[in-house]
């Protein structure tokens, strides 16, 4: 169990978090901390900075979740046109082996990429979604790919998530809830980190027959 900590010490450590962390070095981002929630504000250059900046917040025992509201401004030397960066995300889906690339369509406006198509899991998904966060000129990703519906048997894809749960994560799984209805599953408990929560959900996005996740797990480090 980790000592309480106030929002002010959270801050500090998030502070000091941005600066080791060499992808966001230097970048003008703004934090507010409040009951253990942290708000980012500001610009970075790259989608790939948002989300370093993010992950380095999750990092910091104590916080809870993050409100990533920073703002995504290519400089003029990183500046692509819609055109490119669809050609970018192409090659990209196209040279990720894990990708299911010829599954999947995307489309690029004002920087933003969205994409569709159906896949057979939920590891998949957010593979594809992963493949676009480093291209240069992405100013964010809106994922509307689904999974391919298949018979499953809810009781037996609860065992195989709860025995992939105690492989991965035994500290969590006694504490957790796993509701499974038509292939979704929800997701209840809490878990000490940022860390312990992905570890669980990462799990999961293996499991096949799972057409979507729910996440209402709740990072409670003091517990």
């Amino acid at each position: 169990m980790f000592p309480k900590r106030s929002d002010k010490e959270l801050e500090q450590d998030i502070v000091r978090e941005l600066r080791w962390d060499s992808r966001t070095l230097g970048s003008p981002i703004g934090i507010k901390i409040s009951k253990g929630v942290a708000t980012l504000t500001g610009a970075v250059s790259s989608y790939a900075k948002k989300i370093a900046a993010q992950e380095a917040a999750h990092r910091v025992p104590g916080i809870l979740d993050v409100a990533n509201d920073i703002e995504v401004k290519p400089i003029d030397l990183f500046a692509r046109t819609d055109t490119q960066i669809a050609g970018a995300v192409r090659n990209a889906l196209e040279w990720d082996a894990l990708v299911p690339n010829e599954r999947i369509a995307s489309t690029v406006s004002d920087g933003w990429v969205t994409l569709e198509g159906a896949v057979d899991y939920w590891r998949e998904r957010e593979d594809a979604e992963r493949a676009m966060r480093r291209l240069n000129g992405v100013v964010g990703v809106i994922n509307k790919i689904t999974i391919q519906k298949r018979a499953v048997d809810p009781e037996e894809l609860r065992e195989q998530i709860e025995y992939a749960l105690e492989r991965r994560a035994d500290r969590e799984a006694e504490r957790l809830r796993v509701d499974i209805q038509d292939g979704a599953v929800d997701l209840w408990g809490r878990v000490h980190s940022w860390q312990e929560k992905r570890a669980v959900l990462g799990s999961i996005s293996h499991a096949p027959g799972v057409s979507q996740v729910v996440d209402h797990l709740r990072v409670d480090p003091y517990f």
